[in-house]
């Protein structure tokens, strides 16, 4: 079975007074349905919009009324209304457009799907389907007409697909590599017809493609940069590309070559639209915010006879441009969407004096009409109204390229008249205008957006995070509540910060994306289950009673609770399966009732010798049958203190972590061992000594009779009066303290002997054992996904009823309890995502809210992953050797009894998530241990507990009680070594110092002693056999 691509799964926190009506962060994609007067946007929030234009029938033709100006000084009304919205993707929208007549929108997104969303009549309450999808971020689309099948995208995969709009899957895949650099053949701009598709990006050329099979036609090379938008006029000859060189490029395909290049921006060029299809006047916009309208109509191929006027100014980069009824609409980088009233130029009367007869010498030069009688006359400009139309200032109109003849300017003072027309190739050296002065400062209206998220700051303890809006408003969020929980309004997020923050270090366990303008918290799986907190630091929202020092694992907490009516519907699922399983128990119990059998049929025991009579009685005393009890042998034949053996070894299952069977605070809590060497350590977890009876295989009761199994009774009973007198080195403590942690030492060379004559034999039996497991699993195989694990549950319950038929089957769906992971009551529309990682990215496999999980357990059973099965229905964790922290123990001053071994080794190591409080614990049961006799009594809960009149320095710093390792050796000791600690007492409780221990006088040297007679003759002949 081929291995899956790896899987994570997101949610989203949902936005404080969030309400649809807008975008929260910049827009890349517009599109215009002129026959329902609906402009469609789509959002770097992922987000696509739809807006009622309201377009009246005297607004259809463009006007040259100036907005910076309104008459009377009265703003217009607010004309477009929001219709509806849906969140189609999870990261930027870079591009959309219009098909099927205009009723669909198909979106390119930087989540690597293409999607299509039907947003007219009831469709529009259906979620945006995905049509197709690519390994790396979706730049471009294009549609070639309204009524063609399918739709064309290309992204930084270097490919271009075609993909059909009924849902058929990919129809046409081209390879777009660069041919010099493989990278550059990224597609950032695309236009297509229904014989011709043009495709351009980094490399800087443009490539001609046959649709209908894919093939090169032509490639066109000019452009010095990326070419960021393309444009094919209907008959299919003329290509117009705008290119980050700041030109556009007018190419002809029967030619094969540049026809003409306009200059009229001095910036990277970004967005061309034309409503023409013949692109006789067409929009480009810039990354420096201006708008222009070029109208080369009635030039007959001479485009520099053409007109381009600067329309209107933005504030920012202009991503993309559409004009529909005499208005212009604009995209940028900010959330709202700007309308500009467009310019008429298709009447000489708006046009300045000088530039008006300009256009008619050239014209007339072009025809080689030598008479200007009618054509130069002066036109007057016709009343409106009683009132001129207003003229296109000079000012306003832009050269339209380096070749084109421009008049001279004429000072408002004076009237000049122009020079004669000259032709295209010749360069005039009048003066140019130097500055430009657009027609519309400001816009006609403004479709407001709404305040995203841009900017975040994960906190100490990893549960909290600030963010930042557009607006400046700074929230402090809880991740695992999701939801925010405090507003500081506009303030700099740095100066927060310090506020809320808390002296803490947290293992990395999930990542924090804001790029789509909503906070969206991201869980993998080699990290989520890393952090966790002490359950006596919550702020439980349903009283719960836990054990002291109890730890919540903050990856399975929300999990458990993401999912949690996933997990509803998992058990209600798993009881209809085993009732329908149990039935057929119980008709087979009723039957068995119903027809008791004649005879019983007693099973022979090993030697047992039948003898004449078909019918033996067993001997009273039962010697002839060997025990019946493998859990009690077992049992017996396992060390009782099971020292020197890690906690993770003793697990139900070799591949799962003891989440199973017990709650997070039971897990090899603390240090490593009890005073063991690091030899032990690693010794220790292949010793399943203390597994249950499962992990050994039955035939071992038969390996040993009653006597031997006597004497390891005996054994045992030796061993632990010896561990009680504290002789034994690996036990320096109590059995309170040996219960709930242990300690290790790094001291190197320690042997660890007294093992290693058992450990040959369990080894063997432990790799008998998965081989035969591992033969039966191989005959029934499993999906790699949440599904794989309902399918290995439902098939234990075979398993169950094939072994004891007439046994009910009992559930195996055992989800953490709230003990484990308190009670979340999460927002209902909290996103939860699941997506699969590309080379390009993350693919969205499933998206939905913490309310529809339930209902969607077909989709997820398919598309999540195993490990987020095992997780949420057996509780089971995937296993991480915990990380440690190494540390050195010693009294302060020299005040207090040293707690180091016999050898004088006093170097620790324990688990990251340790408190003060424990090692404080550990050093009272070595300087202040409890009297003989008394460890077995009952403790006084009047009596001091050792962080009561014990202290812990480091740096000449008193720790809390509650600081862990992990925070003490990130904000107290900084540093990479091993900490040094030292412990002292309050003075609320005598600590008795025992006397110093006299030192023995070194025995005066005495001189060697002759050897004797016999090591004499020895060490002779020794000699003699060298020589």
């Amino acid at each position: 079975m081929a291995k899956k691509a790896r899987q994570r799964i997101s949610y989203v926190l949902e936005l404080p007074n969030s309400s649809p009506g807008g975008h929260r962060l910049g827009v890349n994609g517009l599109a215009a349905d002129s026959d329902n007067a609906i402009l469609y946007s789509g959002g770097r929030d992922g987000v696509i919009c739809s807006w009622d234009l309201n377009v009246d029938a005297h607004d259809a033709k463009p006007s040259v009324s100036d907005s910076s100006a309104p008459p009377n000084g009265v703003r217009p009304k607010q004309t477009t209304r929001f219709r509806t919205q849906t969140v189609a993707h999870t990261h930027w929208i870079n591009d959309i457009a219009l098909a099927q007549n205009h009723s669909a929108v198909v979106t390119a997104s930087s989540d690597l799907l293409v999607k299509l969303w039907r947003p007219l009549g009831t469709a529009a309450r259906d979620e945006p389907a995905t049509i197709g999808r690519h390994s790396d971020y979706v730049k471009c689309v294009a549609t070639p007409s309204q009524d063609t099948p399918w739709i064309a995208t290309g992204g930084l995969d270097r490919k271009i697909y075609l993909w059909d709009l009924a849902g058929g899957g990919k129809t046409l895949e081209i390879d777009v590599s660069g041919e010099e650099v493989t990278e550059k053949g990224s597609v950032y701009a695309l236009a297509v017809n229904a014989n011709l598709m043009a495709s351009g990006g980094p490399e800087s050329i443009v490539r001609l493609w046959d649709p209908k099979t894919g093939k090169s036609i032509a490639k066109f090379n000019g452009h010095t940069d990326n070419v960021r938008a393309i444009l094919i006029n209907g008959a299919g000859d003329t290509v117009l590309t705008a290119s980050s060189d700041q030109t556009v490029k007018v190419w002809s395909v029967t030619a094969g070559r540049c026809m003409h290049t306009l200059t009229m921006h001095n910036d990277s060029v970004w967005s061309l639209f034309a409503g023409d299809p013949e692109l006789g006047v067409f929009f480009s916009s810039d990354r420096s915010g201006l708008v222009v309208r070029t109208d080369v109509r009635g030039t007959d191929g001479e485009l520099d006879d053409g007109l381009s006027v600067a329309v209107a100014q933005e504030n920012e980069g202009v991503s993309k441009i559409v004009a529909h009824g005499g208005h212009i609409w604009t995209a940028t980088s900010r959330s709202s969407i700007n309308r500009w009233a467009d310019v008429d130029t298709s009447a000489d009367e708006v046009l300045p004096e000088s530039f008006r007869q300009h256009r008619t010498l050239a014209k007339a030069g072009r025809t080689r009409e030598g008479s200007l009688s009618s054509s130069a006359a002066p036109v007057q400009t016709p009343a409106v109204n009683g009132s001129s139309k207003k003229e296109i200032p000079l000012k306003s109109i832009l050269r339209i390229s380096n070749t084109a003849s421009f008049p001279a300017v004429a000072s408002e003072e004076t009237d000049e008249t122009p020079p004669v027309a000259r032709k295209g190739t010749d360069i005039l050296s009048e003066p140019m205008v130097s500055i430009i002065e657009p027609m519309h400062l400001l816009p006609e209206e403004t479709i407001e957006g709404q305040f995203g998220l841009v900017k975040h700051r994960l906190l100490n303890d990893r549960k909290r995070v600030l963010t930042l809006d557009t607006a400046g408003d700074v929230l402090l969020w809880d991740l695992v509540k999701c939801k925010p929980i405090m507003s500081f309004g506009k303030k700099h997020l740095e100066d927060v910060e310090p506020e809320v923050n808390t002296l803490e270090a947290v293992a990395p366990w999930c990542s924090i994306d804001t790029s789509s303008g909503t906070l969206t918290v991201v869980l993998e799986q080699y990290n989520c289950f890393d952090a966790e907190m002490y359950a006596d630091e919550l702020a439980a929202e349903e009283a719960q009673e836990f054990r002291e020092d109890q730890r919540i694992n903050l990856g399975k907490w929300i999990l458990r609770y993401l999912f949690a009516n996933l997990i509803d519907e998992e058990i209600k699922r798993d009881e209809d399966h085993r009732h329908k399983l149990n039935e057929g128990v119980q008709r087979r119990i009723a039957a068995a009732r119903a027809n008791p059998p004649t005879s019983i049929t007693v099973p022979q025991p090993l030697g047992f010798e039948p003898s004449g009579s078909p019918v033996t009685t067993p001997k009273a005393n039962g010697s002839q049958y060997p025990p019946q009890t493998p859990g009690l042998s077992i049992g017996l034949a396992t060390p009782s203190a099971l020292t020197g053996v890690l906690e993770e070894a003793v697990t139900p299952e070799g591949k799962r972590s003891s989440q199973l069977s017990r709650p997070s605070g039971d897990k090899d809590d603390y240090f490593s061992n009890a005073i063991h060497s690091a030899a032990d350590a690693n010794k220790a977890p292949q010793t399943p000594a203390a597994e249950p009876a499962s992990a050994t295989p039955a035939a071992d009761d038969k390996t040993k009779t009653p006597n031997e199994n006597g004497k390891d009774k005996d054994k045992d009973k030796e061993k632990d009066a010896k561990d009680k007198e504290g002789g034994k080195p690996g036990t320096p403590f109590g059995k309170k303290f040996r219960m709930g942690m242990s300690f290790g030492t790094k001291k190197l060379g320690r042997s660890a002997s007294t093992t290693a004559p058992e450990k040959p034999a369990v080894v063997d039996e432990k790799t008998e054992e998965q081989n035969s497991e591992s033969s039966s699993n191989h005959e029934k195989e499993f999906d790699d996904s949440f599904l794989g694990v309902v399918q290995r549950i439902q098939n234990e319950y075979e398993k169950q009823l094939a072994d004891t038929p007439d046994k009910p089957v009992e559930t195996k769906v055992t989800p953490s309890l709230p003990n484990d992971t308190p009670v979340l009551k999460l927002p209902p529309g909290t996103k939860v995502i699941i997506q699969e990682e590309t080379t390009g990215g993350s693919a969205e496999l499933y998206r939905g809210t913490v309310e529809t999980v339930g209902a969607d357990i077909d989709i997820i059973e398919k598309c999540s992953p195993l490990w987020l099965g095992e997780v949420l229905l057996l509780n089971a964790i995937p296993q991480k050797d915990p990380v440690k922290v190494s540390f050195v123990l010693q009294p302060w001053q020299d005040k207090l009894p040293s707690i180091a071994a016999a050898d004088g080794n006093n170097r620790l190591n324990a688990n990251r998530m340790l408190r003060v409080k424990k090692i404080l614990a550990y050093v009272a049961e070595r300087i202040d241990p409890a009297p003989e006799g008394e460890e077995e009594a009952e403790e006084d809960p009047n009596a001091l507990r050792p962080e009561e009149y014990l202290e812990l320095y480091c740096n000449d710093q008193m720790l809390p009680n509650t600081m862990t390792l992990a925070t003490l050796r990130a904000h107290v000791w900084k540093g990479g070594n091993d900490i040094m600690l030292y412990y002292k007492a309050n003075g609320r409780k005598e600590i008795p110092i025992p006397p110093p221990q006299p030192v023995a006088p070194e025995p005066p040297a005495e001189a060697e002693a002759p050897a004797e007679p016999e090591e004499q003759a020895t060490a002779a002949a020794a000699a003699a056999t060298a020589a």
